[in-house]
């Protein structure tokens, strides 16, 4: 079976304009996502997955530098992307991990795989529901299911976001998700992706931290650690906490309710 593991990554990002190029620990967060993944050691290729614009040419080279393939495509089409990527790597299943979370714990993408590999499932997740902190985001799916999603889906949303019209449609994929052994859910309470310069700033602090080239790949429990002794860290994004893409389709998503994004005020400054 030929496993590819999809890092998704631009620079056009409209909240935070080159956020994969910002520095992490004397290297890029690209590079430092990477590094993470790599850590996960599945038996998987890892392929960074960019567009054709030429601002995102810096993303093609710190794939090149680190050994890891570079698959261009559409910019905005995500979908088109990741389905594109999987027939020309000729993948019989797909992992979709964004580049918006650079402190994702290995362990959890081990723990999505194993439940992915013991069968019978079109597509896993640790999202639906989400328990672990936000920005562990681990998506697993057959390429045919990839095929039926791309082929079909015709909303804008699951062009963009990929997966959504796979695990909104339980009767006609076969759904599997990994919850947070632990029995806590802090998907809402722990925010550790990257959208706004905030959350820059607390992945940056975190990584200063806790990262060092004898300590590389720290963990989610090193990093709860570190924000039960330094609490204040956890408040540099803290207005953002449970602010995701969701609440732009809460009429149309039948399967995510209000309680799984932010609802934001008329007059937020967020976007």
């Amino acid at each position: 079976m030929n496993t590819i593991i999809c890092i998704q990554a631009r620079t056009s990002s409209s909240r935070l304009p080159g956020k994969v190029l910002k520095p992490l620990a004397g290297a890029t967060l690209l590079e430092r996502m990477i590094e993470r993944v790599k850590a996960a050691t599945i038996t998987a290729e890892i392929v960074v997955l960019t567009s054709h614009q030429s601002e995102d040419d810096p993303i093609v080279q710190i794939a090149q530098k680190l050994g890891v393939r570079c698959f261009r495509g559409h910019l905005t089409d995500l979908l088109d992307r990741h389905y594109q990527a999987a027939v020309q790597f000729e993948a019989d299943t797909v992992a979709k991990i964004p580049s918006d979370c650079p402190l994702i714990d290995p362990q959890i993408i081990r723990t999505v795989f194993d439940k992915f590999n013991e069968g019978g499932c079109d597509y896993v997740s640790n999202l639906h529901p989400a328990t672990y902190p936000d920005g562990n985001d681990v998506e697993i799916f057959t390429s045919d299911a990839l095929e039926e999603a791309w082929r079909d889906g015709k909303l804008d949303y699951e062009r963009e976001h990929t997966t959504p019209f796979m695990w909104e449609q339980p009767e006609r994929f076969r759904i599997g998700n990994v919850e947070w052994e632990s029995g806590l859910d802090l998907s809402m309470t722990h925010r550790w992706t990257i959208d706004y310069p905030e959350d820059y700033e607390f992945i940056r602090s975190v990584y200063d931290r806790l990262w060092s080239p004898e300590h590389s790949i720290f963990t989610m429990e090193d990093i709860l650690e570190l924000l039960a002794q330094y609490p204040e860290l956890a408040a540099i994004n803290a207005k953002y906490v449970g602010v995701n893409w969701y609440r732009h389709h809460l009429g149309s998503l039948q399967t995510i309710g209000p309680e799984q994004t932010k609802i934001l005020e008329p007059n937020s400054v967020l976007q």
